[in-house]
């Protein structure tokens, strides 16, 4: 299911949970299924958030693009080849990608 499916779900759950909650407060003041409304809403907030995570660490991986890194790999070679030093042309490289992760 894609996140965004999920998200409008768990909005959909937590609306009605929180009118549920409410309507069965001031009708009669049932406590079981105000509880059941208020776990309902919770349960499906903690769903998204584990989705959500999930969602977060495995987007970084899957987006690599070999031919790009192919690219700057050669990019490299060639400066080392000029003349600069190598270990500090990759270090640069690594610091821009660690750069370019803090978004």
């Amino acid at each position: 299911m894609p996140l965004r499916i999920l998200r409008i779900v768990v909005i959909v759950l937590c609306a009605g949970g929180i009118t549920g909650m409410i309507v069965a407060s001031v009708a009669g003041n049932n406590n079981g299924w105000v509880v059941t409304f208020g776990l309902l809403t919770a349960v499906s907030v903690v769903v998204l958030m584990a989705f959500s995570s999930a969602a977060n660490r495995a987007s970084p991986a899957a987006a690599v693009d070999e031919q790009l890194a192919e690219q700057v790999e050669d990019r490299i070679r060639a400066l080392v080849e000029t003349g600069a030093d190598e270990t500090a042309v990759r270090d640069l490289v690594r610091d821009a990608v660690l750069l370019g992760k803090r978004r």
